[in-house]
């Protein structure tokens, strides 16, 4: 059996979305011949939510080893939160001595954050041993492109750009969430070999859904509620107007659907105590105040879960950035419930959604194009409100190749190749 160090400086119970490929990771290797052993930072120094429900998803044989960092509270006031920065000495202290003391094949490390990738080469020189560097974001980003130079965002990207092809240069093998993602990383780096790279979604796990517990119906029987639960990114904000805008003309349209259907959105701050409400102001310029309900702060995993098999129907939404793939489509179609999504047409959440059946999805390639879907996001709202059960059933087979026992399955395959190898 190979032996594979996960290096998840989050992990559960943090709350954060990054916990998730390390936690699938983790409970589905084995039963592809790998052992994994976790490295996180101890969870009283994480500045994410603890989320103990979703910690005793993690299997109780796991391996964890726990490291410091340095206190969040005086550093956040110089402008340093990030936890790979905070735990950068700790974390290589720690490296040094498990790899001196035991035999790894490959060390995996996952970001955002990213800052613990710059050991790449390190670990290359000094220990032989293969790392394979996991991208569930772009480290250098569009947005972070347009940041004002000396911003903290602007300083962040500059760093970005200066540290990220030093530390892919040295990495086995790259992945990130999806082939278009790659696509731009290989138009930075030319000299990036290109079957060393592969786009792998965080997929869900069904088994999940095994541990909600009952809860109270969204609604009363003769409304329908559409659910929404994530946060709305920036650039997502414009593919949300044309949505309540097309909400807004079903009301006067078709009254009496119009008046029937709720739309709820829940998380959209993606803060524990968030209190910005980014939905609430575009629904009260349309009218549509009552209609449209925002709770912006963030639900634990499992309640969000339970949030999306017990709503009506679900609201799925993308961005304009064609490699924008929303990994809480999984869990979404594990749900059961029928859906509208809108996403960009490039995007291959688009095309997952597409071929899942059990529901509606629409796409857009640019500000005209998403502008004249209104008319079909009505029609869809519609459906949801009278017809949905015509839609039918998601095909489970859709997203079998996304479901965390197959995401791991790909990675042991890598792991394997990369052991086969041997001593880098």
């Amino acid at each position: 059996m190979g032996k594979v160090l996960l290096v998840s400086l989050e992990f559960p119970p943090s709350s954060v979305a990054s916990v998730h490929r390390a936690r699938h990771l983790a409970k589905y290797l084995p039963q592809f011949g790998w052992h994994p052993v976790v490295l996180m930072v101890e969870e009283r120094l994480q500045k994410g939510a603890i989320d103990h429900p979703l910690a005793a998803l993690v299997p109780a044989e796991l391996e964890i080893v726990r490291i410091g960092a340095l206190p969040l509270s005086p550093l956040r006031r110089l402008g340093v939160g990030d936890i790979s920065l905070r735990a950068y000495f700790h974390l290589r202290a720690r490296l040094a001595r498990l790899l001196l003391e035991q035999q790894f094949d490959v060390v995996f490390l996952t970001g955002p954050p990213y800052y613990q990738m710059t050991l790449t080469g390190w670990i290359k020189r000094r220990f032989h041993v293969p790392v394979v560097l996991d991208f569930q974001d772009p480290w250098v980003s569009h947005v972070g492109s347009l940041a004002r130079r000396w911003s903290k965002a602007g300083v962040t990207h500059r760093l970005a750009l200066l540290l990220e092809p030093r530390a892919v240069r040295e990495a086995a093998f790259i992945t990130s969430v999806s082939e278009r993602q790659n696509e731009e990383m290989a138009t930075r780096y030319p000299w990036l070999d290109p079957t060393r790279m592969a786009g792998i979604p965080i997929g869900g796990d069904p088994d999940d859904f095994r541990q909600l517990a009952t809860g109270e119906p969204l609604h009363e029987a003769k409304d329908v509620t559409v659910s929404f639960i994530g946060t709305v990114m920036p650039r997502a904000r414009a593919v949300h107007e044309v949505v309540l805008q097309a909400l807004a003309e079903l009301r006067v349209e078709q009254p009496e659907t119009g008046t029937r259907l709720r739309l709820r959105f829940v998380g959209t701050s993606n803060q524990q105590d968030g209190k910005d409400h980014s939905i609430r102001d575009l629904a009260l310029g349309l009218g549509l105040d009552g209609v449209v309900r925002e709770e912006p702060a963030r639900v634990p995993f499992l309640e969000a879960l339970r949030l999306m098999a017990s709503s009506d129907a679900l609201l799925l939404v993308g961005s304009d950035e064609p490699h924008y793939t929303a990994s809480k489509i999984y869990p979404a179609l594990m749900s059961g419930r029928p859906f509208l999504s809108v996403f960009h047409t490039l995007s291959s959440a688009h095309a997952i959604l597409t071929r899942a059946g059990g529901g509606i999805a629409l796409g857009f390639s640019d500000p005209a194009s998403l502008a004249a879907l209104r008319p079909q996001i009505a029609a869809g709202l519609a459906q949801l409100v009278n017809d949905r059960t015509a839609l039918g059933q998601v095909d489970a087979r859709a997203y079998a190749p996304f479901t965390a026992s197959a995401v791991s399955e790909r990675y042991a395959v890598i792991f394997d190749r990369l052991k086969a190898e041997g001593p880098v």
